[in-house]
């Protein structure tokens, strides 16, 4: 939204703030104030595109205020009816000072019979002052006439800055203050009373009614806005109500300041439907407790175990006497067992989910709890995505890196005990001819040490290495099921909550 002015300004932020709300609160504020947030965004939205450049003012007023007659001082010509024939119209007058402004006027309603270009006349070029001023003469808000009223009530929420006129008889009128007034407190700043017909009393009396204004002003909780004491038959004060508004419209403020009241008048109708506050979505209550959960519903020690005894048995496989490898092939890829919730484990799942929704809903209002306990996945879901999950991670453990120098050393053993063995047997029949046989039967023993100490040593080194791979592979573990518990519970909930801050902070402006 384009502005030049601080008003503006502050309209912007308040607008896009109140379009953040109500995009991240979607479904789960309160479906009135949300239908009046959309439809004042609408309403806003409209009056741009006709002209947010010119200044709205109307006078409101009761059967009798001689608000029409101050309407035609205003003016400085006979423009609104006045008398006995003003009620027979539900109808706004309107005087313009300012060439272009039908789609304006269009949209509030006030049809062409009932415009006068104050900017055609004779005397317009001295008007220069309140060029950009629409001023409009509101049926009165009193009126029998329902149709009146209405028509009231309807132009009070669209022009920029009000001015009430009241009489010395019923400034006092409960209908007026609580019908009205009351409910404008935050408009104090595009709001104006003028007490007319001042004419009619002595300049004591005249001060005792504008103190007594003054004092159910403050009790409607108005004491910031202006009275103006004028006379339109006297013309006594049309002067200063008109510097007045020839002010507002130079200053080009009065429509930013009276959309950002009514903003912040939506944002107080939205605001119950929002907690004063959520717990930090990327540290969710509980979160800490539910991949421990579903990996032992996902049969994860179970799984790591068989891992680590296969993967024992194949490394001792290997590493035992080369004629024995044959016969000893070690263990396949061990299967990933499917993931059926037993009742102690679905128990257990449901308290861990639970802990994360309980603490993440508490202190929110009842549509924001029901989509967060809403959010996780059904036990069907998370036993399909905890299967995949399992599925996913390789549970066939590489023998380590030593074993090919171990199998290698074991060759070299078994060669020896074999050249050791033969050549014992060849000393033995042939005697001292073919060798001293305690030397051949040394590189026997040294061969059976040799190998016999490799092989004890490879069997207690699998069991460290294979350690430390259950180790990498519950890594991997956690991190897929991590990943699932982010995936179907954590991310859906830290979801909602994250939209419950974005509207809460949007509406704090």
């Amino acid at each position: 939204m384009a502005t030049d002015t601080a008003a503006g300004l502050e309209l912007s932020v308040r607008m896009e703030g109140l379009g953040v709300a109500l995009t991240a609160g979607e479904g789960r504020l309160d479906p009135a104030a949300t239908k009046r947030a959309l439809d004042f965004f609408d309403q806003v939205g409209e009056r741009l595109r006709v002209g947010a450049d010119r200044t709205v003012v109307a006078l409101v007023g009761g059967t009798g205020s001689g608000k029409s007659s101050l309407f035609n001082a205003l003016a400085g010509m006979d423009v609104a009816e006045v008398g006995v024939r003003r009620p027979t119209t539900g109808l706004a007058t309107a005087c313009v000072w300012s060439e272009g402004a039908d789609a304006l006027l269009d949209w509030l309603g006030v049809p062409p019979a009932q415009r006068t270009d104050r900017e055609s006349v004779l005397d317009g070029a001295r008007q220069g002052d309140l060029h950009g001023l629409v001023l409009l003469d509101l049926p009165d808000h009193d009126s029998v006439v329902v149709g009146h009223q209405l028509e009231v009530d309807r132009l009070v929420s669209m022009v920029d800055l009000l001015i009430w006129v009241v009489d010395p008889q019923k400034y006092a009128d409960e209908a007026l203050h609580a019908g009205y007034l009351r409910k404008l407190t935050g408009h104090q700043a595009v709001m104006l009373v003028v007490l007319n017909q001042v004419d009619k009393l002595t300049p004591f009396e005249a001060q005792t009614c504008a103190d007594d204004l003054r004092r159910l002003l403050n009790d409607d909780g108005l004491g910031q806005v202006a009275i103006v004491t004028t006379s339109a038959r006297t013309g006594a004060g049309v002067d200063e109500l008109r510097e007045v508004l020839a002010e507002a419209v130079q200053q080009r403020e009065a429509f930013a300041t009276r959309v950002t009241a009514d903003v912040l008048h939506v944002v107080d109708d939205l605001r119950p439907g929002l907690g004063a506050g959520e717990p930090d979505p990327a540290r969710l209550p509980g979160a800490d407790t539910l991949v421990p959960a579903l990996a032992e519903a996902a049969g994860v020690p179970a799984v790591l175990d068989a891992v680590a005894a296969g993967a024992l048995r194949r490394i001792t496989a290997a590493t035992d006497w080369p004629p024995l490898l044959w016969a000893r092939r070690g263990d396949r890829r061990p299967a990933a067992p499917e993931v059926v919730l037993s009742p102690a484990q679905r128990s257990r799942v449901e308290q861990a989910i639970q802990t994360v929704t309980d603490g993440s809903e508490r202190g929110l209002p009842q549509p924001w709890a029901d989509a967060i306990r809403e959010a996780p996945a059904t036990d069907a879901e998370l036993g399909r995505a905890l299967d995949d999950a399992v599925a996913s991670v390789d549970l066939v453990l590489p023998l380590p890196g030593w074993v090919p120098a171990v199998r290698a050393g074991q060759l070299v053993a078994v060669l020896l005990a074999v050249v050791g063995l033969v050549w014992s047997v060849v000393a033995l029949v042939a005697g001292g001819s073919a060798g001293s046989p305690v030397l051949a039967l040394a590189v026997l023993v040294l061969g059976l040490a040799l190998g016999a100490g490799l092989t004890v040593g490879a069997h207690r080194s699998a069991r460290t290495a294979v350690q430390q791979d259950i180790a990498r592979l519950s890594g991997r573990m956690d991190a897929a099921i991590g990943a699932v518990a982010t995936e179907r519970v954590i991310g859906p909930v830290a979801a909602v909550v994250s939209r419950h801050r974005a509207a809460r902070e949007a509406l704090g402006g």
